[in-house]
């Protein structure tokens, strides 16, 4: 051949188009099957809603768990909980386990998998290889393994992750946790004043049901 550019410009169209099919293969098998799913408790139906923007990676966030989880174990029927990610820049591997939770939600089991999130918070936080803490949480659950593992990289659920993540920054979010009520951003300045802001919008005359002196440290 009198060019071999010519020769080489081939080899280099057939490797690109190879590889771009190959990619394009992968993340066609990982979002395979991969709903877009609201991740609520309660009654979905309900005329208070409560939305909270948070970072699974967070210890304030950790910390307000289980305080959600009181509000609607007691006004359930009454109260909508909706969860949103909003991953902070100062924890690496915030996002990589929001994508783990939505994973854990394909199979029904969101909010546990974000219980063992929190609850293991400190172990994974720490881990070198926090994939590794991901993929052991959801055996703990019993999830389908092969489709949890396809899944962790599925690029939809990172795009669901990082579209509530720009919906949070255009509200102006900075810290997590931070809760709507009703659409209107909650000033807290105790787990009380949460718990009784909550509360009076479920009903006035449940206000002050719940107590706690407990204060509370947000955007950590």
């Amino acid at each position: 051949m009198k060019n071999p550019w010519i020769l080489i410009g081939v080899i280099a169209i057939v490797l690109f188009g190879g590889a771009f099919w190959y990619s394009n293969t992968i993340n066609e098998r990982n979002n395979e099957g991969v709903e877009i799913i609201d991740q609520v408790k309660g009654n979905s139906d309900a005329s208070a809603v409560l939305v909270e923007y948070s970072d699974l990676q967070c210890p304030a966030c950790a910390a307000f768990a289980p305080v959600v989880d009181q509000l609607v174990e007691a006004y359930g029927d009454q109260l909508r909980f909706e969860y949103k990610h909003y991953p902070l820049p100062i924890h690496p591997y915030a996002v990589q386990a929001a994508v783990a939770a939505e994973a854990a939600g394909q199979q029904g089991q969101f909010f546990p998998y974000h219980d063992l999130l929190f609850e293991n918070q400190a172990e994974w936080s720490n881990s070198p290889t926090p994939a590794a803490n991901f993929r052991a949480y959801a055996e703990e659950l019993g999830l389908d393994m092969d489709q949890f593992g396809r899944q962790l990289n599925s690029t939809v659920l990172r795009d669901r992750v990082q579209d509530q993540v720009s919906e949070g920054r255009s509200l102006g979010i900075t810290g997590t946790p931070t809760f709507y009520l009703n659409g209107e951003r909650m000033v807290i300045q105790t787990y009380e004043d949460f718990i009784n802001q909550v509360a009076a919008a479920v009903n006035p005359e449940a206000a002050n049901a719940v107590p706690s002196d407990d204060t509370v440290e947000f955007g950590i």
